[in-house]
């Protein structure tokens, strides 16, 4: 039975979903929390807001028996690919996904800042983050990545003064809505 609801929410759930779960008032209060994060560090952050999982990973786990949270991970991956998070130059991209469907969030950071934190701490940080989205509380979960992330990026790759990159955007700002 559990099976069955999942694919119905899945199947239920899209892109307009995941505006409606969030608002454009806090779409817009997410954004200038990345655009003022970025102004302290040449880190990049996307976050990412997937109403449900596509039906090909969706199979993976209620045919396949993969564990879902693999899953989740694998398409915050993929998508960390797809909004070219990994492609910034300094290879300090940090893309933060969040499924409604499941009221799940991952963090998959670039190389560069990955090495910043033991995978451990990574793995306490989406933990922390997990309760608010459990409580659908969205925003909350996402401004709190932001501020945290924001602190990582600032101690490890601030701006070096008047030179360098500041300034330069190489993704968006707004959240992506899927």
């Amino acid at each position: 039975m559990e099976k069955l609801r999942r694919l119905l929410r899945h199947l239920w759930l899209d892109a307009d979903d995941a505006r409606h779960a969030l608002g454009n008032a806090a779409l817009d209060r997410l954004e200038a929390r990345v655009r003022a994060s970025e102004t302290g560090h040449t880190g990049q952050i996307c976050l990412c807001v997937e109403a449900s999982l596509p039906p090909s990973y969706l199979w993976r786990h209620l045919a396949r028996g993969e564990a879902l949270a693999s899953v989740i991970r694998d398409r915050a991956i993929t998508l960390f690919g797809k909004q070219r998070v990994w492609d910034t130059e300094d290879n300090n991209g940090v893309l933060v996904y969040l499924l409604l469907a499941e009221h799940h969030i991952e963090i998959v950071a670039d190389r560069a800042l990955a090495r910043c934190l033991a995978p451990a701490a990574w793995q306490d940080l989406v933990t922390q983050l997990a309760t608010a989205c459990r409580d659908t509380r969205f925003e909350d979960a996402l401004g709190s990545a932001v501020d945290r992330l924001d602190s990582l990026l600032r101690a490890d790759f601030p701006h070096s003064g008047g030179t360098g990159r500041m300034g330069d955007d190489e993704l968006s700002d707004c959240p992506v809505l899927r």
